[in-house]
């Protein structure tokens, strides 16, 4: 009998205690008090739902179900979850007060509590329990046996209430598929709102059934039905995210003329104007001073606004340069007229005219920073997105907008598709703390927005180029501002990565398929490798002005499976940290067996580019890495001296552009090792 209870209790006594640090949590909870103990999941493993919550919770519930037990394949007893109170006796149970309120200002805090036989979420609505439900399905542990929950207490909430993600759909089309994936993986980091970009120079991407020529001559085909907009915002709200539409006006216009030029800004009425097919600034400008522009705003607005049940339309408003304004006698004199200064109080006098359209329907107008003037209604939001101007206030746009009366949104420093790397977004935070702010204009600073402009992504890479660094800008939004090591950050964005994939994010199978792509269907491993110490240029610099890639070039390339964060770098970079500062064997072995790798990864591409003509523009590249890890090999095992001209000149040759359009991410260690 002792021998069977031994055998009974191994599974439990393999279980050691988990520390805080070793949790991969992400956004990080606001208080977490982890102690002894653990709560052991069974296939029996049922919850329970009370309270009066939306029924959103239901279909959150379920699906929570179903990830728990794909991660586990325990075949979990409990289905769907439809009503209130169906397992009185269940595991887990929720409480949620009321019913939630998708959109800004809501309670969306929860707390969850774990014991060894049962596990609490407590929320005020529907929305933090979601919450409560991401953060439990973040704390699932295993042994090599069975799994299991930490006991732990966590109360958390979010330090801002605007989370969000932009996604352009106008510069390549993102099918609907993709629009959800994404809503599910901002759920998953507890966003809340998604901003989704609908027209602009290069397309009309939403039906508008009184003006069907908008997508009949300026979507190519490539738009959103009214029934599709619904079916999203739907899916959206039962993961407790806003959606914002936003229709650019009165610049970037090309689409929205080219199906009605009567109401552009061009002397002519005789002009014709044609589709975006390049990125960039196009001149093509609405005629505020044309009844029928608003005219036709209206209509547009009738049929959109109401598909968006949220309080809030975004009008662009951005990177209008008024060349066509200039060049107009009429629309001089009408400034002239009317008292109108320059272009931006033309603007001001457009964009005023929008507000009372959209209050017809319940909408808050909001628009890039251009919008804000001092004749601007204080009821506009306005969405900071260019560089911190410290000559015009100290922290720039956002700053300004909060201090003049101005509800602001903070963008800029979230660019993602400026392809930098995480830290740069990490450590971005929308109060910078060297600003004094009081306590009502710090509450005017709703949050922040990562923007994933779609010049350089179509549905293939737009995955790799949202996640996981997303995630990371989402816990900025989320966490205390004190957190903020890059060290616990990578470490959890790993498995954070992982988990993203479980909810259909494609950001890790996609890269394979660009891959095989390059290599002609051979083996991909050397490619891989060789992607993974190379980024894609940065800051536009691979499209500069917009002069390489169309709207229909092939993002198909090796700097398309290429990531802002390449994946070997950041471990190179701590392996030359620590080999630094400890020249062991250990710490040796971790850096040369980059080298060797890397040596071993030029002569495979060779071999593979015999049948793979989109491999020879890397060719140079792996070449430059192969001969300075060569060299540096020779230094570090057999401690020889080499010539440092030679070195030098082989790490200068890294800052010579590659056709590939990618850098080598690592050049920055191997300079320090080189000294």
């Amino acid at each position: 009998m002792k021998y069977i209870l031994i055998l009974l209790f191994i599974p439990f006594l393999s279980i050691s205690q988990i520390k805080k640090e070793e949790l991969d949590l992400m956004p990080w909870p606001q208080n977490i008090n982890l102690t002894s103990g653990t709560f052991a999941l069974s296939k029996s493993f049922k919850l329970n739902i009370t309270g009066n919550p939306n029924l959103r919770i239901f279909v959150g519930a379920t699906n929570f179900l179903r990830r728990l037990d794909g991660r586990t394949g325990l075949f979990l007893e409990q289905a769907f979850i439809t009503k209130n109170n169906e397992v009185p006796a269940a595991e887990l149970q929720i409480n949620c007060v009321r019913n939630g309120k998708v959109g800004l200002n809501e309670d969306e805090s929860y707390a969850l509590t774990i014991s060894s036989n049962r596990i609490m979420i407590n929320a005020a609505t529907d929305l933090g329990a979601l919450h409560g439900l991401e953060t439990l399905l973040q704390l699932l542990q295993n042994t090599s046996t069975s799994y299991y929950f930490p006991v732990v207490e966590i109360t958390d909430s979010p330090r801002f209430t605007w989370r969000g993600l932009m996604i352009d759909a106008v510069r390549h089309f993102q099918p609907v598929d993709v629009i959800k994936r994404n809503l599910d993986a901002m759920a998953s980091m507890k966003m809340n709102v998604f901003h989704w970009h609908l027209a602009d120079d290069q397309g009309w991407r939403i039906e508008i059934k009184k003006h069907p020529k908008l997508t009949e001559l300026a979507s190519d085909g490539y738009y959103y039905t009214q029934e599709e907009i619904r079916t999203v915002v739907k899916y959206a709200s039962e993961r407790g995210i806003l959606v914002v539409p936003e229709i650019d006006v009165p610049g970037h216009g090309s689409a929205i003329l080219t199906a009605y030029p009567e109401i552009g800004s061009k002397v002519s009425n005789e002009v014709t104007y044609t589709v975006g097919r390049r990125s960039g600034i196009y001149t093509p400008t609405l005629d505020p001073t044309n009844p029928k522009t608003y005219q036709l705003l209206g209509d547009i607005f009738d049929e959109v606004c109401p598909l968006f049940p949220g309080n809030y339309f975004h009008i662009g408003g951005d990177e209008n340069q008024g060349k066509e304004w200039d060049a107009n006698p009429k629309i001089q004199e009408f400034k002239k007229k009317n008292g109108l200064a320059n272009n931006h109080e033309l603007q001001t006098y457009f964009t005023m005219k929008l507000i009372p359209m959209l209050k017809k329907h319940n909408k808050e107008l909001m628009g890039w920073e251009e919008i804000m003037t001092k004749n601007m209604s204080k009821e506009a939001i306005i969405h900071s997105w260019k560089g911190v101007n410290e000559s015009v206030v100290p922290g720039g746009s956002l700053i300004a907008a909060a201090k003049n009366g101005y509800k602001t949104v903070l963008s800029n420093g979230y660019y993602i598709d400026l392809m930098l790397g995480i830290q740069s977004h990490y450590l971005n935070d929308p109060i910078p703390k060297n600003i004094v702010l009081t306590a009502e204009e710090k509450a005017r600073i709703l949050g922040g927005e990562a923007t994933m402009w779609s010049e350089l992504v179509t549905p293939l890479n737009i995955d790799s180029r949202i996640w996981p660094r997303t995630a990371a800008i989402a816990e900025r939004l989320w966490s205390n501002e004190n957190i903020t090591d890059l060290n616990s950050l990578h470490k959890r964005l790993k498995t954070i990565s992982f988990r993203l994939e479980e909810l259909g994010i494609m950001h890790l199978r996609n890269k394979d398929v660009i891959l095989r792509n390059i290599t002609n269907n051979q083996e991909i491993k050397a490619l891989r490798d060789f992607s993974n110490v190379c980024e894609p240029l940065k800051n536009y610099k691979r499209n500069g002005g917009g002069k390489k890639y169309f709207m229909f070039s092939p993002l198909t390339l090796f700097a398309d499976a290429c990531t802002a964060d390449a994946f070997d770098a950041y471990d190179f970079d701590i392996a030359v940290n620590n080999y630094l500062e400890n020249k062991n064997i250990e710490n040796q072995t971790l850096v040369t067996n980059f080298f060797r790798k890397w040596i071993a990864m030029d002569a495979d591409l060779i071999n593979l580019s015999a049948n793979a003509p989109l491999i020879q523009p890397i060719l140079p590249l792996s070449k430059n890495l192969k001969e300075i890890s060569e060299q540096l090999l020779l230094v570090v095992e057999n401690k020889k001296t080499v010539n440092l001209d030679v070195i030098n000149g082989l790490l200068e040759q890294f800052n010579t552009r590659s056709p590939a359009d990618v850098e080598v991410a690592v050049l920055a260690s191997l300079k320090k090792l080189s000294q």
